[in-house]
């Protein structure tokens, strides 16, 4: 129905404003309407807290008799950190639930449409379903295989350079998209780089929005040797996230202490036959301690690692209206494939510009 799409956008706007605040559970608006109407809104704002349902129906008061809601995820079925919404909506008197997507949480998995039915209320499903999904790709994928959700993100010229071959650290994108990435990075709950980026840029890896807002991410360092210095700019700022560092089994004990000592956290993980970090093993403890989503930003050589292994998911590439040249660095080291057909294909989801930049966002075809 014509409305019901217009009121799960509305949801879908509530939802929104817990992107990065929920982890490990996921983004969810609700709308409570009646006699077409609104009447409130609510949405999840962080893990642990009320769910969106719960807030927008103590918005609604009294006046939740005969309502209908729409949630932008189906209601919950379980006791958690907070009891089952499909609870409070029974007890509400709502007497029509409109749902965006199905909950692929196995302890929902249509449980709570299920519960909500037998109970003689009128439940419609699917609704704006792929709207809804795209606003939680980190905990769909979390919920399901106790992975975290990967995003490539890099700043290149036209000719697909990130640098110069001299490795000087320079901006190559403008000030629209490099706010862009603070923006991203406020809504994930990790960013990655290699130690070869670590050490060449002294990153500070922090979110920097207007008016001193953001949250800062996991800062995680890709470092085999440990060769980061405990004088590294991430170490020595004020911050409240945590730095890791995952590095290979054989490190030098004296390092890991000086880093150690520095407010560095070392995660030592086993090497592939090729002598690098075994890529799985670390996403595999991302994922074991809820973190849902990673910002993977380089440089080339760790973007490269992540698509032969076939770890990425999504993509965020900006495009500055620049040449670099042949010597400069590019965005990412040989993927070492035989043909055509076996190069990562990813599907664009959306091309937008940022001032003279161009940003091409897309979902990496499995």
């Amino acid at each position: 129905m014509k409305d019901d799409r217009a009121w799960m956008q509305l949801a879908i706007r509530e939802a929104k404003k817990g992107l990065g605040r929920t982890s490990p559970n996921p983004c969810v608006g609700a709308v409570v309407v009646k006699d077409n109407k609104l009447i409130a809104t609510g949405f999840h704002a962080k893990a642990g807290t009320p769910h969106a349902e719960v807030h927008a129906l103590r918005a609604a008061g009294k006046k939740t008799k005969g309502a209908t809601i729409y949630v932008t995820l189906e209601p919950c079925n379980h006791t958690g950190r907070t009891p089952p919404c499909t609870q409070a909506i029974l007890a509400s008197g709502i007497k029509r639930v409109v749902v965006g997507m199905l909950d692929p949480n196995p302890l929902v998995a249509g449980g709570g449409c299920k519960t909500l039915i037998s109970q003689g209320l009128e439940v419609t499903q699917g609704v704006l379903a792929d709207d809804c999904r795209r606003l939680n790709h980190p905990f769909c994928k979390h919920v399901t295989t106790g992975l975290p959700w990967v995003i490539m993100k890099a700043g290149m010229s036209l000719d697909g350079r990130l640098a110069l071959g001299s490795g000087q650290s320079a901006w190559i994108t403008n000030e629209q998209s490099r706010r862009q990435v603070h923006r991203l990075r406020d809504r994930v709950d990790a960013i990655l780089v290699g130690s070869g980026t670590a050490l060449n840029d002294d990153p500070s890896l922090t979110t920097r929005l207007p008016g001193r807002r953001g949250r800062d991410p996991l800062r995680i360092i890709l470092d085999t040797t440990l060769r980061l210095p405990p004088t590294a700019k991430m170490l020595q700022q004020v911050s409240s996230a945590a730095t890791w560092i995952f590095c290979g089994p054989d490190v030098d004990a004296k390092r890991a202490e000086a880093l150690v000592g520095a407010g560095a956290v070392i995660k030592q993980v086993r090497l592939s036959e090729a002598g690098q970090l075994d890529l799985g093993a670390i996403l595999c403890e991302l994922g074991r301690v809820q973190c849902t989503s990673v910002l993977v930003e380089g440089g080339s050589r760790v973007h490269g690692a992540f698509l032969r292994a076939n770890l990425v998911d999504e993509v965020n590439i900006f495009v500055a209206p620049i040449f670099i040249g042949g010597d400069g660095v590019p965005l990412l080291d040989g993927l070492g494939l035989q043909k055509v057909a076996d190069a990562p294909r990813f599907t664009t989801t959306r091309v937008r510009r940022l001032g003279s930049d161009v940003l091409i966002e897309g979902l990496i075809e499995k």
